[in-house]
């Protein structure tokens, strides 16, 4: 039964200054009566103030010592405010308290029982890194195939399995590969056993396990904690749950405090179901509600809870608010992703103009790979940004390497590109292989690419496979668009087949999806006038009516001094992927604007909340709206997200959106249809049409040799189609070269003319110079000879 919000009950003495500052549901949650509870703690209800001051409550009233006190949280940032909040609560040093996460408790556990535990007394603990590595030599040493057992995996496997309570034997085995998997979980706990180290998941299986089979240990905890709280209940996952009935016994007072509405963590193994099996399995009869919020303004909660009503299966709680209703929740709906990042961040300099830090400014949004667009429009303009909970985009492993292949294409000497990925998909190239190489390299003066053929043996043939296969996608590559190029890579590296096999490699296969969309809004961005560097304007002028970029030149294209080359699409991409990776990254405390997926965001909030991409297939998302509890967990996040907002919300969605390599048409989210209109209010995008003025301009720019970027950058959307007469004059033979001519260079010797491009000093010819291989040539510098 809930608990009524009137308890008044205020101890005499020092307890009563406790109590002072709480409203009443807390109030009735610090002074409940002994037995075990549920708090429902809304999102900004102030449950961490209730958590410390139950503990400090139950202390000063007598009804229990420091030492009989158990907390438990997720992070250690919730541990450490705690434990300060209760050094200013409390006459005595809480650190002597068992308040910590629980893999922190467990380590303490461990600690003090090493030998009932079987370990040594001075036990390491293994990170996810270590694990990784430790697994690899196991692979390595049964002589399995690490490209069928890859070693993350099978660490995922075995972290899973532990989570789950389950020991190798315990292993349902069902075909050859989780037979071998066993085999592999078996051999690594000997391992870890003989060098007397234990990862993560091995602190709460060990402590579980003690707990369970020695009933004089357990006894003793049970009868020590005679209060346990638990903090972020709804995160939980099944192990977690049973380490709890473990030491809470029959006869503790169990306080579990969480909010299932925030429940967002399924594919961390995450049970949202535990919250519903505590109210059961504890016979819980009091359940107090913190529904009063004090981060945000009506209009936002009144969203938030209208949304969160339609999932079936909650505990139900409303949240609310004294501060009054707030502005409007502002919706935007834009022609593009681009248009989309263009309005943001209008949107952020004039908050910015009116007195908002770029701190309390975040952009918010389901998937990484979305923060490319908008990281792309924050570096155009100018502005510092921060990656919160993540890496850039450019600054991205998966990206890095693709990347790394693009630049050995460009340049086969690149040694840093070449180290990155000469064994990544692995291709058996080992450590002694590539001290090897290095030593010949530096004693030749030459690149590690030019000394491969030093390499003799396996190593030297592996080496001699990989230089064979850059050789092969640079063939392949020849003629292709920019796009065409990233997408062969991708696939033909074996990055693709990679991270299809990982266990979250959907969302790296995602990224480098966005790499093929950041090379598209590359060539659009300047691919047109003097600078050009990519497609023809009759072939760009139809993708640049779809989106609304800044025509801002990123990379110096101009021509070498020397030869007139120009740079090639290709090198003029990598040259902005490596600016944009350097530039803009915000420094320690510098006033940045913040960018996170919705999941980095939960704990967080900030004044002005941009939520992002709310479009069916990506928020709710396409791989989790097929099903019922899927698709309410995409709920969950809907609503942490709308509240993290303190003053401003604002949702945007847009028409079309670059995704998985291609234009995607979109409707808006369902979540739109859970919103109560009244809290809304509908944005207007303002769209330029084409009016009289377009031919002028257009001709214009053509004779300024500025091209279509002018037109972009002064806000005018080119049309499908350029007129006729502007599009023969692009085409027109200048300096009287036709395709297919033969000429001479004094740099690259004779070649034949592929394409010509421009008129008078923008003219420009792509000429296949055989081993030179095609060149891009500003003819007004270059002096091309014919030859007959």
């Amino acid at each position: 039964m809930d608990v009524s919000v009137e308890n008044d009950r205020a101890p005499p003495g020092e307890a009563a200054g406790l109590l002072r500052h709480l409203n009443p549901e807390q109030l009735a949650a610090v002074t409940l009566p002994a037995g075990n509870a549920l708090i429902l703690a809304g999102a900004g209800s102030g449950k961490t103030r209730v958590l410390t001051t139950r503990i400090a409550w139950l202390v000063q009233t007598g009804q229990v010592s420091p030492a009989g006190v158990m907390a438990v949280t997720f992070t250690n940032k919730a541990a450490k405010e705690m434990l300060t909040r209760l050094s200013t609560l409390l006459p005595v040093n809480p650190r002597g308290m068992w308040i910590g996460t629980f893999h922190g408790l467990c380590n303490r556990f461990l600690r003090a029982h090493w030998k009932l535990a079987g370990l040594p007394q001075g036990f390491q603990i293994l990170d996810a890194q270590d694990s990784v590595s430790a697994v690899k030599r196991i692979v390595k040493a049964m002589k399995l195939d690490e490209e069928r057992y890859i070693p993350k995996q099978c660490a995922w496997f075995i972290a899973g399995a532990k989570e789950d309570g389950l020991r190798p034997q315990h292993i349902e085995v069902r075909d050859e590969l989780t037979r071998t998997q066993q085999a592999i979980y078996q051999a690594y706990e000997d391992q870890c056993q003989r060098e007397g180290v234990v990862d993560f998941a091995e602190l709460m299986l060990r402590t579980y396990e003690l707990m369970r089979d020695h009933a004089e240990l357990r006894q003793h905890y049970q009868r020590r904690f005679r209060h346990i709280l638990v903090d972020e209940f709804q995160d939980t996952n099944r192990l977690q749950y049973a380490w709890l009935k473990m030491f809470a016994g029959t006869d503790n007072n169990v306080l579990a405090v969480g909010d299932d509405d925030q429940s967002i963590y399924a594919f961390r193994g995450a049970r949202v179901g535990n919250m519903a099996d505590f109210e059961r399995e504890f016979h819980v009869q009091q359940v107090v509600k913190l529904e009063r919020n004090y981060r945000s303004f009506g209009n936002i909660l009144d969203s938030a809870n209208a949304l969160i009503a339609h999932n079936s299966r909650r505990l139900g709680k409303n949240l609310r608010t004294e501060a009054g209703p707030g502005e409007p929740v502002r919706v935007f709906e834009a022609t593009s992703d681009f248009a989309e990042a263009q309005w943001f961040l209008d949107e952020a300099r004039q908050l910015q103009r009116d007195g908002s830090p770029r701190s309390e400014i975040a952009v918010l949004y389901r998937s990484n790979a979305q923060s490319r667009v908008i990281e792309s429009a924050l570096f155009n303009a100018g502005v510092p940004y921060r990656v919160y909970g993540g890496l850039r985009f450019f600054e991205r492993a998966e990206i890095k390497h693709a990347l790394a292949y693009l630049r050995l294409i460009e340049n086969p000497n690149d040694d840093t590109s070449f180290l990155r990925v000469v064994n990544f998909p692995t291709r058996g190239i080992g450590t002694r292989t590539m001290e090897l190489l290095q030593d010949a390299a530096r004693s030749s003066g030459r690149s590690l690419w030019q000394s491969v053929g030093a390499i003799a043996g396996k190593g030297g043939s592996n080496l001699g496979a990989f230089t064979a296969l850059v050789d092969a996608m640079r063939d392949a590559t020849r003629g292709l668009t920019l796009r065409e190029i990233i997408e062969h890579v991708v696939q033909s590296s074996g990055l693709a087949d990679f991270y299809r096999n990982e266990k979250e490699g959907a969302e790296r296969l995602e990224n480098l999806d966005e790499l093929v969309n950041a090379a598209e809004a590359f060539v659009t961005q300047e691919g047109f006038g003097k600078d050009a560097v990519a497609l023809p304007v009759d072939e760009q002028a139809g993708r640049i009516a779809e989106r609304l970029p800044a025509a801002v030149a990123l990379v110096d294209t101009q021509p070498d001094a020397e030869t007139g080359e120009i740079m090639s699409p290709l090198a003029a991409f990598l040259t902005h992927a490596a600016l944009e990776a350097g530039d803009n990254q915000a420094q320690a405390g510098q006033d940045a604007v913040q960018l996170m997926t919705v999941h980095a965001a939960k704990g967080l909030e900030f004044d002005q909340v941009f939520i992002t991409g709310l479009e069916e297939g990506l928020f709710p998302h396409e791989n989790a709206a097929a099903d019922l509890d899927g698709l309410e967990e995409e709920r969950r996040l809907m609503y942490v997200a709308i509240t993290r907002a303190r003053k401003r919300l604002y949702l945007s969605f847009s028409q079309t959106r670059m995704l998985h390599g291609q234009t995607r048409y979109n409707l808006k989210s369902r979540f739109f249809d859970e919103l109560p209109e009244a809290a809304l209010k509908w944005l207007t995008p303002k769209l330029q049409g084409f009016g009289s003025g377009y031919a002028r301009d257009y001709q214009a720019a053509w004779q300024r040799g500025t091209g279509l970027g002018s037109m972009v950058g002064a806000g005018r959307v080119v049309p499908a189609s350029a007129p006729a007469a502007f599009e023969a004059q692009a085409r027109s033979t200048p300096n009287g070269l036709r395709s297919g001519q033969g000429v001479f260079h004094t740099k690259f010797g004779e070649g034949v003319i592929v394409t010509l491009e421009g008129i008078g000093a923008d003219a420009r010819a792509q000429v296949n110079f055989g081993r030179h291989g095609m060149k891009w040539l500003a003819l007004s510098v270059a002096k091309l000879t014919p030859v007959d």
